[in-house]
């Protein structure tokens, strides 16, 4: 077989196994408001968007050109009557993160589902991306002033601090992947933010639709709040729901909690604090200590991994958040994907470079 039949085989299964998947996404999360529906649906340019990442096309334009090299075989892959306009793709690209982010939910139970991987333990993680063009410093930030010969900048971006990056202006994404011991690492759940969206807001949509079959929900101490722990462990009627959320304590929160004593410790905030000291107990607790260590073998070389595969590891590929909320999201899919089709060909690991070379 020739690289040339190889590399269409590759893409094509790609395509077909990604067609369900974002048409349900579509279903689910419909367009609104007046207006006829577009021309082209959003799930069959959710899949255009998807061939060109995969393709790892870091313009729209590179993008664009590429798909419209292979507008026959597209045209039917998608049974699509004629092949979008340059003009189309550009304005829909920026608002296809909406169907990625639904899609890689639907994918990540799906691919549960079919025994790639299990997901009684999760991690979460935040990490942050460099944007591209200039810096913009905060003192001209807050201004709305763009210095006199700085060219480029991208305004949507915003300054963030992590101990791992230090001072970054760009961008963020949270990923919730699987973290059991000697399993394949699966994004499960994924969003994409500017730099400074706090822990404390980005994860609380996602608690929802954890798997059913999470026990434990791991997360570093940028994620320690009350509010966490209480709606992993605690349902609606205050009974637990047999899930642990294991986090060390932010420091912060610990010299607030040194100020209480046992006779404020009454009523709905006493009882809170009480399941807070019971969330640190065991984290410190020899089993605490051993699924916890789950996460550093998780998450945390993912991030490596997944930015270097998609060429995130020095800046985003766009400007703008829609831009870059799209292609991050839809980065996450692709992975997902690729460790499906991985699986469909009898290897149960994380090593999809060899099907990214054939496409």
């Amino acid at each position: 077989m020739t690289a040339r039949a190889r590399d269409g085989t590759n893409l094509v299964k790609l395509v077909k196994m990604a067609i369900p998947i974002c048409k349900q996404a579509q279903r689910q999360c419909p367009r609104a408001g007046p207006g006829r529906p577009p021309n082209f649906p959003d799930w069959k340019m959710a899949v255009l968007i998807m061939a060109a990442i995969l393709k790892r096309r870091k313009s729209k334009s590179a993008q664009y050109r590429f798909l419209h090299e292979h507008r026959r075989e597209f045209r039917q892959w998608l049974s699509l009557d004629r092949f979008p306009a340059r003009s189309t793709y550009f304005d829909r690209y920026h608002q296809a993160h909406r169907i990625f982010k639904v899609a890689v939910g639907l994918q990540g139970k799906k691919a549960v589902k079919e025994g790639l991987t299990t997901a009684t333990t999760v991690a979460v993680d935040k990490s942050l991306l460099r944007a591209r063009g200039p810096l913009w410093h905060k003192k001209d930030r807050k201004k709305g002033r763009i210095p006199r010969g700085l060219h480029g900048v991208d305004r949507d971006s915003t300054w963030a601090f992590s101990k791992h990056h230090g001072w970054v202006q760009g961008y963020s994404y949270e990923v919730v992947v699987t973290a059991g011991k000697g399993s394949t690492v699966l994004p499960l759940l994924a969003s994409a933010d500017t730099a400074n969206v706090s822990e404390h807001v980005s994860f609380a949509d996602k608690i929802e639709s954890l798997p059913a079959s999470t026990k434990n929900v791991l997360a570093d101490s940028g994620y320690d709040n009350n509010d966490y722990g209480q709606r992993i462990e605690r349902d609606t009627q205050n009974r637990r729901t047999g899930r642990r959320f294991i986090c060390p304590a932010n420091p912060r929160n610990s010299r607030q909690e040194s100020k209480d004593t046992e006779s404020t410790l009454a009523g709905a905030k006493g009882s809170s604090q009480r399941y807070r000291q019971q969330r640190i107990r065991f984290y410190h607790s020899p089993e605490g200590n051993r699924l916890y260590a789950q996460r550093s073998g998780s998450v945390e070389p993912f991030n490596e991994w997944f930015k270097s595969l998609f060429g995130l590891d020095q800046t985003v590929w766009h400007r703008g958040l829609d831009n870059n909320g799209t292609q991050i999201l839809g980065a996450f899919f692709c992975y997902q994907l690729l460790l499906r089709y991985n699986c469909r060909c009898g290897n149960k690991n994380g090593q999809v470079q060899w099907i990214l070379d054939t496409l």
